[in-house]
């Protein structure tokens, strides 16, 4: 059984750990606050675009642009977003679990894998995955940077045929307490058709143009609103983790205060019956 003196050695460090973990709660409740924001204020501009683009795409149905083709899927780019920290419970070990199960869908010589975020790069490092196209820093906010060259990288590998189909796997953001791992497709973009009582659009110069220059904006703008929620997520996911991490070590010094307690009364009684022997024994 562990001594008076080990039980109040382990409650300082206990003490020093719920300190930091207190600490690293509140850092993530500030981040999230503003990842929370940009995530949100994000995703309804994504939407929309989105939505746009698919009613200008079924109205110009003579336009035969190659994001708009449905193919036959047999190589897929696969962005996967986790995090560059860990302490966020079960966050990066969610991504990489819907990450395995839709390679094995796939099978891995089909994936074109893209690793972003240093905890993503080091997990499909570890298994054998090239790290050329990795996006290893993500940092506490939106690397405009890092979504163009996505962006970019995605369009190119679609035009050359060197992919059929472009997907991102990454957390949505719901709520400080929800979180959703989901896998999105990017690319191709689903044409649909013009409701009845609509008016007919009219492309000026041509719906080329207008695709050309509208096309690489949706694209970054998707990859943009998947980050921004995937930052929120990953704040969010820490901001509970440590707050369990805090209640649990709060838990383990009432315990061992109490352990504590008993073993000093314990002494106190010893040392009373040593007392009260010794002076029965004199008399």
């Amino acid at each position: 059984m562990a001594t008076l003196k080990q039980i109040r050695r382990r409650i300082r460090s206990v003490q020093s750990t719920k300190q930091i973990t207190k600490a690293m709660e509140l850092v993530a409740a500030a981040k999230l606050r503003k990842a929370q924001a940009r995530a949100e204020s994000a995703r309804p501009y994504a939407e929309t675009m989105e939505r746009a683009l698919a009613n200008l795409s079924g109205a110009a149905r003579s336009l035969s642009h190659p994001l708009f083709e449905e193919r036959d899927v047999n190589r897929v780019l696969l962005l996967v977003v986790a995090s560059d920290k860990g302490l966020c419970g079960a966050f990066n070990a969610n991504v990489f679990k819907l990450a395995e199960n839709r390679v094995a869908e796939l099978g891995r010589d089909n994936v074109r894998l893209v690793p972003i975020g240093k905890r993503t790069c080091a997990y499909f490092e570890r298994r054998g995955w090239p790290m050329s196209d990795a996006i290893e820093h993500l940092g506490d906010s939106v690397d405009l940077t890092a979504v163009r060259q996505l962006g970019r990288q995605a369009v190119d590998l679609l035009l050359t045929s060197e992919v059929d189909r472009v997907e991102c796997i990454f957390t949505r953001f719901i709520t400080a307490a929800r979180r959703e791992v989901v896998n999105t497709p990017i690319i191709p973009v689903s044409p649909v058709t013009d409701q009845p009582g609509e008016s007919a659009y009219i492309f000026e110069p041509n719906p080329e143009a207008i695709f050309d220059t509208l096309l690489p904006s949706y694209i970054s703008t998707m990859i943009l609103s998947i980050l921004a929620d995937s930052l929120a997520s990953e704040f969010s996911a820490r901001m509970l983790a440590m707050g369990n991490a805090t209640s649990n070590a709060e838990e383990m010094i009432s315990s061992l205060t109490l352990t504590a307690n008993k073993l000093r009364q314990a002494a106190i009684t010893t040392e009373l019956l040593e007392i009260v022997s010794g002076a029965a024994a004199l008399e």
